[in-house]
């Protein structure tokens, strides 16, 4: 990969990892209501599903999951639900209290990776960068070395940030009704995102190489 294209994939990453999504809420959320350590189990397992997600785009896995329009839309109506259901039970407990127990480790990082993977709006992102940036003519796991290292790199800083962020939200919070209203706002783009991903179209592979 040369300079002019790993800039280029890196401004395209940048844009990917920073836009707002279900990731992005849930460390939010983390960031509020958990220690800054627990939360970034979160962030630990936004990065478990990326490398599998790059290695899987590498070996051509992904571009069969889209090239699936039965598949895509199990997935699909699967995440949506999921979110919506995430979405729901989270306003529902936006009134109440963050319980004194925080949740198991385990809970946090299986959560994370849960909102993470169900996503598969996320695999038309991975298909994007591995159609425009990979080189057909040079070997594909000599390109990863470049372009798994920047990813991941990226990837960690965008959702360590959005979880201090949410440890900066949850210390401002600190009259209940402010703190229930940001939880319901958080709640609420549960929600949304899992009706806009339940109205979404499957990625198309015309630009795949």
């Amino acid at each position: 990969m040369s300079f002019e294209a790993w800039t280029i994939f890196v401004l395209f990453w940048v844009v990917f990892v920073t836009t707002p999504g279900p990731n992005a809420v849930n460390c939010i959320s983390n960031g509020m209501m958990l220690s800054f350590p627990k939360a970034m189990l979160g962030v630990l397992a936004i990065l478990t599903q990326a490398t599998l997600f790059l290695l899987l785009s590498a070996l051509g896995v992904t571009a069969l999951i889209a090239a699936s329009p039965t598949g895509f839309l199990v997935a699909k109506i699967l995440g949506a639900g999921f979110l919506i259901f995430l979405g729901i039970r989270n306003w529902r407990n936006a009134a109440k209290p963050v319980p004194a127990v925080e949740r198991p480790a385990r809970h946090v990082y299986l959560h994370a990776l849960a909102v993470a993977v169900i996503n598969p709006k996320s695999v038309a992102g991975y298909l994007a960068a591995f159609s425009q940036f990979v080189q057909p003519e040079v070997p594909i796991w000599s390109q990863m070395t470049v372009i798994m290292p920047t990813a991941l790199v990226l990837t960690a800083l965008s959702y360590t940030g959005f979880t201090l962020l949410g440890v900066v939200m949850g210390r401002a919070a600190l009259k209940a009704v402010f703190n229930t209203w940001i939880r319901r706002v958080l709640a609420l783009c549960f929600i949304v995102y899992g009706v806009l991903l339940g109205a979404s179209s499957t990625p198309q592979l015309e630009t795949m190489r």
